[in-house]
């Protein structure tokens, strides 16, 4: 390759001691500013202002090499000529296609000098692009046909990570000549300096690659944990997308108050992403709660609903009855009783059997978690479940114990021993995200999540937190999920509640001291409530403007 003679590793320095120095301190200055930046696209861009800076390139390239190891991707283009800057934070998308790593036979692509280097892992220094050879610079030519501009020297180097993998290619053109504006070869001397300045660049990519790829990994491993959770029910499918979304849209609407209570409150990006996780994580510990209980749409249902088994017992009962009424009259027709007398008999056993109809009709309407208890219907339902049927050779009871236990449960489906298994899940829920090692900026991410079920009056659970103990980030979250408990259309256990109402409740919270004021008047004057119920509820919910 005539053309590519200055191909291979960096040489010496010639730069006598006093440029070198200047040169060292600032390769130093912008080593610190590389590994501190953590905005992965500023960081492409700073690592092509910089190695411009150094050789005095007119033009710049950054390529990346994909997560197969098949190509070269554009991250960065600038060109100061032809006042172009693409990619990075200028919000103008690179169109230009990648450059592949291999042919179409699976041989390795040298024709392109930046896939050469990125295969080679050596460097290249090219004069003048329209006299080298051994590389196919058809389109370099074609960008200069099309524009009138004039590629002419070329520097391409490899940026390897600390495994020595090469991760990118940086490519720089058209070096400037300090004193006359001319374009010039690129400098052996300056050959060292920017390849530091790369090896600097490629290990702070690493390290912002890194970081980027362990949150997305944080994010996914958090999301299919949420995922499980809500798989586990039916019912609770999407409630924990929907309280994220509830929270991060009144913590956006706080930081955009300029009056007010909310004046002075601000969360920053990372107090965001702190709040935003800890929604995520809210109800994790649900992870440990049976579904049974989870699920449970009526009282009688455990595994299963019993009130199948109940309507077959009093069926059951009923078929005695009849047995019972059968014999009697066998036995009266045996001893020539009057027909007025066993008309009576069957009578008696009609009115009997009406009045089982009417406590089996009773007994499964008490089976609805909709149906409030008051004292009179506990009553009859522990009259009812005294009564007693004859069953192999001994007496059973009308209804069980734990089925009287379930079904005088005044409100909801849920008995005190099941409500405590629920409400478990929010200590499980710290312990779990205790446990984990967060970052000093996510450190509070288990208090947010695990405070959720508490309230400002100190009523609430697991540590009957009051209000001075409970953050703002937290009470948000607590009025976020309680209201998409209240307007959730799926769950088995009531009717999807009007908008309207939901709103009625909470005040009556806000009243009451359980949940923030501020918080929720902001939730409503700011017409979030609103917007997430045309976005999430069902048409005939919304009944409020």
């Amino acid at each position: 390759m005539a053309t590519n003679e200055h191909s291979g590793s960096p040489g010496a320095s010639g730069t006598d001691s006093g440029v070198a120095a200047r040169h060292l301190e600032r390769l130093t200055e912008i080593g610190l500013a590389l590994s501190s930046e953590r905005n992965i696209d500023r960081l492409f861009e700073m690592i092509v202002d910089e190695a411009r800076a150094l050789t005095r390139a007119d033009a710049g390239t950054l390529y990346i090499v994909d997560d197969a190891g098949s190509r070269l991707d554009f991250v960065i283009l600038q060109n100061d000529t032809m006042k172009t800057r693409m990619g990075g934070t200028s919000g103008k998308a690179i169109t230009l296609p990648p450059v592949p790593l291999s042919g179409a036979d699976g041989s390795p692509n040298h024709a392109n000098v930046s896939s050469h280097v990125a295969l080679t892992g050596e460097f290249v220094n090219i004069p003048d692009v329209y006299e080298a050879e051994g590389f196919d610079f058809t389109g370099p030519r074609k960008y200069d046909q099309a524009t009138g501009y004039r590629s002419t020297s070329m520097l391409v180097l490899p940026m390897k990570n600390h495994e020595g993998d090469i991760i990118g290619v940086l490519q720089l053109l058209n070096a400037l000549d300090p004193e006359t504006g001319a374009v010039t070869a690129f400098s052996e001397e300056i050959i060292n300096l920017v390849g530091a300045l790369a090896s600097q660049a490629a290990v702070a990519l690493t390290n912002t690659q890194l970081i980027r790829d362990l949150k997305r990994l944080l994010y996914s491993f958090i999301q299919s944990i949420a995922s499980a959770i809500d798989a586990k029910s039916p019912y609770t499918k999407g409630h924990i997308d929907r309280v994220v979304k509830l929270t991060m849209s009144m913590a956006e609407a706080v930081n955009a108050q300029d009056d007010g209570p909310f004046a002075g409150a601000h969360f920053s990006e990372d107090e965001l992403e702190e709040l935003k996780l800890a929604a995520w994580m809210h109800d994790v510990g649900k992870i440990t709660t049976p579904e049974h209980v989870v699920d449970k749409s009526t009282k009688l249902q455990t595994i299963f609903d019993r009130s199948e088994m109940v309507g077959l017992r009093f069926a059951l009962i009923e078929k005695t009855l009849e047995s019972e009424l059968l014999e009697r009259l066998i036995q009266m027709a045996s001893s020539r009783d009057s027909r007025e007398a066993m008309r009576a008999v069957a009578e008696d056993f009609e009115a009997r059997r009406q009045e089982l109809r009417g406590e089996r009709d009773f007994v499964l309407s008490c089976n609805s978690p909709g149906e409030f208890m008051d004292d009179a219907k506990i009553e009859r339902i522990r009259a009812i479940a005294a009564k007693t049927f004859p069953l192999n050779g001994g007496q059973a009871a009308y209804l069980s114990e734990d089925e009287v236990r379930n079904l005088t449960i005044r409100k909801g489906s849920l008995t005190e021993e099941e409500r405590k298994v629920i409400e478990n899940h929010a200590v499980v829920t710290t312990s779990m995200l205790e446990q984990l090692p967060f970052p000093k900026r996510l450190a509070r991410i288990p208090v947010f999540a695990g405070s959720h079920h508490e309230k400002l009056d100190g009523t609430g659970y697991p540590n009957r937190l009051k209000a001075e103990d409970l953050p703002l980030q937290a009470r948000i979250l607590a009025v976020a999920d309680v209201f998409e408990a209240l307007t959730a259309r799926d769950r088995p256990y009531k009717q999807p509640m009007k908008l309207s109402q939901a709103l009625k409740i909470l005040g009556f919270m806000k009243k009451d001291k359980h949940i923030d004021p501020d918080v929720f008047d902001l939730f409503v004057n700011t017409g979030l409530h609103r917007r997430y119920a045309e976005s999430e509820l069902n048409p005939d919910q919304i009944d409020e403007a």
